[in-house]
């Protein structure tokens, strides 16, 4: 059960690192969009895992891997937005969200009996 606190710190998160991976799409990452769909973070406000969904999902894997390269500079970027608000910016973890390539395959399979 997340306190209020980690929900607030979370949606903090999520709003500044949606921007950041906006502008990082015009530079670094031509061509992907990349949405931020989930951040939680730990008790203690140190660890923050991000859930990434990344447009197209062909060569998603990639994208991660490159964010993950970028994540000190990601970080920087992140508090110096975030920096008058929290004490001290989390580590950030990130993952892919297959959800929605989930849903397209079960619509795909509903679709396809009659």
């Amino acid at each position: 059960m997340y306190s209020i606190r980690q929900n607030k710190v979370s949606r903090l998160l999520q709003k500044d690192l949606a921007t950041i991976f906006q502008d990082l799409a015009r530079t670094s990452l031509k061509g992907k969009m990349i949405s931020v769909t989930v951040v939680r973070v730990s008790k203690d406000l140190m660890v923050a895992k991000v859930y990434l969904s990344i447009f197209p999902s062909e060569g998603a894997e990639e994208t991660l891997k490159l964010i993950r390269q970028l994540s000190g500079q990601i970080r920087g970027e992140l508090g110096r937005k975030v920096g008058k608000q929290l004490r001290v910016v989390p580590e950030l973890s990130f993952f892919l969200d297959d959800s929605l390539d989930y849903i397209d395959r079960i619509d795909d399979v509903l679709n396809q009996n009659p």
